[in-house]
């Protein structure tokens, strides 16, 4: 049976995460308000700042950026995109 939440994200009703995608208290806000769609968008956000600030994820600092960036995309409204990013062509 699939699992609807009221997804934070995308303000709609939407399928719910599996399993919480994160660990701790964090992990757990995001499993009960945040649904498969916007976490799939977060994944993709992601990326694109790991790739573009060539981020490293064996660094503390860089772990912690990327879950400042991960609070702030799924709950305050977005996260930044980098300085002269330009999303590529499909």
């Amino acid at each position: 049976m699939t699992r609807m939440i009221h997804c934070v994200k995308l303000d709609a009703e939407a399928e719910g995460l599996d399993t919480p995608p994160y660990p701790g208290e964090l992990g757990d806000r995001i499993f009960q308000h945040i649904s498969k769609q916007a976490w799939a968008m977060w994944q993709q956000q992601q990326t694109m700042l790991i790739n573009e600030y060539r981020l490293s994820m064996i660094d503390p600092d860089a772990r912690k950026f990327i879950q400042e960036e991960m609070e702030k995309f799924l709950f305050a409204g977005g996260s930044e995109t980098p300085p002269g990013f330009v999303p590529p062509k499909r």
